[in-house]
């Protein structure tokens, strides 16, 4: 029935939805071995969404949709960098989301086929479930009707929306990791973390900028071809404002997190130039009495103030003065 979900038994495991999206915008729920027949019906489109498929499950919907072997090959072993390529009459993206687990940043691919009446999405890794997106796109059947490439707008407007949050908390990590980095006790944590951040966030720019470019060829493609419409385009547009937001911000928090680092060593210099000030201090307080009183430590026989009965006041009296004078000086420089 229209709209119903399709049985389990119908479609593997790692076919997470077979959809079929008429011309009016309504869902059907089909399975893979039907893919022919609603082809042959000459109307709306297919989605297909899979997560790490084996290999019979791409050979299927290779055969079905006439999908070429390197795009195949690609999204059979992953680990491939954000890119759109065009195969005859499809095109082939590939983008990388992001997720936060424990507190870490995990990454995985999608890798997208698209055609005049088709979209196939595959999911490796770390990476979202695209239902909100299929119950977003549902919710406007009309926009729909602009065909998969609409889809594949959406899907690429979750992937770098779910960067958003990520960029967020880092920047409040930052925020709070300031504190520590002005601390008057040096913490062999917080550079840790500070250089742990900046190479996360390394990573994510490495994700990220490709994109750009990918979002830039698919807003400059060709509207003759049918595959990306110039409807779809201002969508496009609007994913790509996005990305490069987001990637002004990962610039702008590295180069903040570049600038903390530097601070916390000055501050971690400036500490330990202070302690040595000190310590040199309290060494020439220590060493004026003690070359002083060295002096009677020594075998002469005609010392004068031996024999004198107020010398050692006398000397008492000396030193400390020396003492003071001393301790004086280096408060004034403040180096006390």
């Amino acid at each position: 029935m229209a709209g119903m979900p399709a049985p389990a038994s119908r479609n593997p495991s790692s076919v997470i939805n077979c959809v079929h999206y008429d011309d009016a915008g309504v869902r059907h729920d089909i399975g893979l071995d039907e893919i022919s027949e609603v082809i042959a019906r000459g109307d709306g489109f297919i989605w297909v969404g899979l997560y790490e498929p084996a290999d019979a499950v791409l050979l299927k919907l290779q055969e079905e949709f006439c999908l070429h072997d390197l795009a195949v090959e690609d999204a059979r072993n992953a680990h491939q960098r954000p890119k759109v390529e065009t195969y005859g009459h499809s095109l082939f993206v590939v983008a990388t989301t992001a997720q936060m687990v424990d507190e870490r940043i995990q990454y995985g691919e999608t890798h997208a086929f698209v055609g005049p009446r088709f979209l196939v999405t595959v999911r490796h890794g770390a990476s979202l479930s695209y239902a909100p997106v299929r119950s977003r796109v549902e919710r406007e059947p009309h926009l729909l009707r602009m065909g998969p490439s609409y889809c594949l707008y959406a899907v690429m407007d979750f992937v770098v929306d779910n960067y958003l949050p990520i960029t967020n908390r880092f920047r409040d990590t930052l925020e709070l990791l300031e504190k520590d980095i002005f601390a008057e006790n040096y913490r062999r944590t917080t550079v840790v973390r500070l250089y742990e951040l900046k190479r996360e966030l390394n990573k994510m720019r490495m994700a990220v900028a490709p994109l750009q470019d990918v979002l830039s060829q698919l807003r400059r493609y060709p509207p003759e071809s049918g595959l990306v419409p110039e409807e779809v385009k201002l969508y496009v547009r609007d994913v790509h404002d996005h990305a490069v937001r987001i990637s002004d911000v990962i610039d702008t928090l590295r180069e903040m997190l570049g600038t903390a680092l530097s601070v916390n060593l000055s501050l971690v210099t400036l500490a330990q130039g202070e302690t040595v000030k000190r310590l040199g201090a309290w060494a020439a307080l220590l060493a004026a009495p003690t070359l002083i009183t060295s002096w009677y430590g020594m075998n002469f026989a005609h010392m004068p103030e031996l024999d004198t009965r107020w010398s050692y006041p006398l000397m008492i009296v000396g030193v400390a003065g020396i003492c003071v004078g001393l301790y004086r000086l280096f408060k004034r420089a403040r180096w006390l």
